[in-house]
């Protein structure tokens, strides 16, 4: 099993390069797979102006002006330093064009990303997609942005959701079939998904299930129902972490993914999470919705292997919690 923790914030992974040495420096030949672009692999430790000198045949001059162009890149990210330092395994691509700079992420880190999915840390705020408004900054629209200023033609496709003030991790698919493959055995698909809730009051029960049926209002509110059949069945299970005097920090996990589960749940339970209004709060302590998708961990939907990544419980969250009776801390 494959298993990535990310700490904030995140970094995207990097393949494992060999790092051999050599007389001068030096590199591959460059790749062909990229037009109008030649790409070299660095093998000992340089700098970026020697290093374009010794092997794209560039004059100095020549080579500081492309640099100034932005048409030098290192592991596909611009680079205009006569001195940024290079490292065994890294790869400087030489555009015969102005390299166009992609756009900084607002609100996201990416996890993972190979040619079939997309996992990202996703803040608290941020939308997942859009609501209808033009020009609303989202998660699948930075994405879709993204994969388009590598190829054109790439496109992104929406597995699952998170709520806007939900922060945490989640993953989008970059083709219709691999998005249809994972909503179809999702639930054979996933196997971990946790999430962590800051609720208001001390929990008594250390941990429990909460099982009801769930129904939408015509105001896009989620009711929970007792009554068999009426609604969407849905089952939550939690394990208290951490109690404080006024506030409880709880692991939660689901059984059935259902639109606001959790947060109707919580409401149940007689402990709605911190800053959920639409579900009984009275806090505001935290300027956000006291909820985090921890963990998820999923088989990989065409090479079968299982991959797992968890962030960390925000900080926010545990500055609440004074001293009180730790339950659970991992």
């Amino acid at each position: 099993m494959k298993q990535k923790n990310r700490s904030n914030p995140p970094k995207a992974s990097r393949p494992n390069t060999s790092r051999q040495g050599a007389s001068r420096p030096s590199a591959s030949r460059p790749s062909a797979s990229r037009p109008n672009a030649s790409r070299y692999t660095v093998k000992e430790t340089t700098e970026l102006l020697l290093f374009l000198i010794h092997t794209s045949k560039l004059g100095r001059n020549s080579a500081k002006s492309m640099l100034a162009r932005g048409q030098v890149s290192v592991d596909n990210v611009v680079v205009k330093e006569y001195n940024h330092p290079l490292e065994p395994g890294q790869t400087v691509s030489v555009s015969r064009e102005r390299v166009v700079e992609e756009t900084p992420l607002v609100g996201l880190d990416i996890l993972h990303e190979d040619e079939d999915i997309i996992v990202i840390r996703k803040d608290a705020g941020l939308l997942s997609i859009s609501t209808g408004q033009d020009n609303e900054i989202t998660a699948y629209r930075q994405l879709m942005a993204h994969v388009r200023a590598k190829d054109p033609k790439s496109r992104i496709f929406v597995v699952h959701r998170l709520d806007r003030d939900t922060s945490g991790v989640m993953m989008f698919a970059k083709s219709e079939r691999i998005q249809q493959q994972l909503q179809n055995a999702w639930q054979e698909a996933v196997k971990e998904r946790s999430y962590v809730a800051l609720v208001e009051g001390k929990v008594k029960k250390a941990e429990g299930t909460i099982t009801s049926w769930l129904k939408e209002s015509s105001t896009l509110k989620m009711y929970s129902s007792q009554r068999q059949g009426d609604g969407q069945h849905a089952v939550t299970h939690y394990k208290t972490l951490q109690a404080g005097s006024a506030y409880t920090l709880l692991e939660v996990r689901l059984e059935t993914g259902r639109k606001n589960q959790i947060r109707v749940h919580m409401e149940d339970l007689g402990h709605p999470i911190v800053g959920d209004k639409k579900y009984g709060s009275r806090s505001k302590v935290l300027g956000r919705l006291g909820l985090h998708a921890r963990v998820l961990a999923f088989s990989h939907p065409t090479t079968g292997e299982l991959l797992r990544f968890e962030t960390d419980i925000p900080k926010s969250f545990l500055a609440q919690l004074k001293p009180s009776s730790p339950v659970g801390r991992r």
